[in-house]
């Protein structure tokens, strides 16, 4: 990858996506001020980067039938973090897993389940995968926002807003 991976039209059609990812090459390329083509490589290229990792839906886990929200703060080995994240991603209810740097408390896995029993069996999963469960937080609500580093507003437009919803304020039970 280049020193400069990405220009300020990739850092505008990554503001766009962050914002509604669910909006068409046309109307990006409209708001971004480029061709519909262009969002097309540019989209392509940021993908084969690895910067663009892919869309996800933001899913309100309780409307779906699955109230129980929980994050496990766990301590595993960082010889095995890498090697471990696939297995943990494996365990059925588990949603997210992050590794965090340094600490002894390194890795948080997020976890969707119907009943507590379910719930203890993903525990139970987990730590037969050799990791120690320091605590479990039962998550009630979580905010999403853009970052909105990617496309800073300096020009006479810097204080109009933005035309699309950027969700920042969401329920995901």
């Amino acid at each position: 990858m280049d020193d400069n991976p990405i220009d300020d039209v990739d850092r505008r059609i990554l503001h766009q996506l962050q914002l509604n990812a669910r909006q068409t090459d046309t109307e990006i390329a409209e708001k971004v001020d480029v061709t519909s083509t262009t969002v097309r490589n540019r989209l392509d290229k940021l993908k084969d980067q690895g910067v663009i990792r892919g869309y996800h839906p933001e899913i309100n886990y309780e409307q779906a039938g699955y109230p129980l929200h929980v994050m496990f703060v766990c301590t595993v080995n960082p010889n095995e973090v890498e090697t471990l994240a696939e297995q943990i991603l494996d365990v059925r209810g588990v949603v997210t897993t992050r590794d965090l740097l340094g600490g002894e408390r390194n890795v948080h896995v997020e976890v969707v389940a119907g009943t507590v029993r379910e719930i203890e069996e993903i525990r139970n999963d987990l730590a037969n995968l050799g990791m120690t469960i320091n605590s479990s937080e039962i998550i009630s609500e979580t905010q999403v926002q853009s970052w909105d580093h990617f496309y800073p507003r300096t020009g006479p437009d810097a204080d109009q807003d933005d035309d699309t919803d950027d969700g920042s304020a969401t329920d995901q039970g």
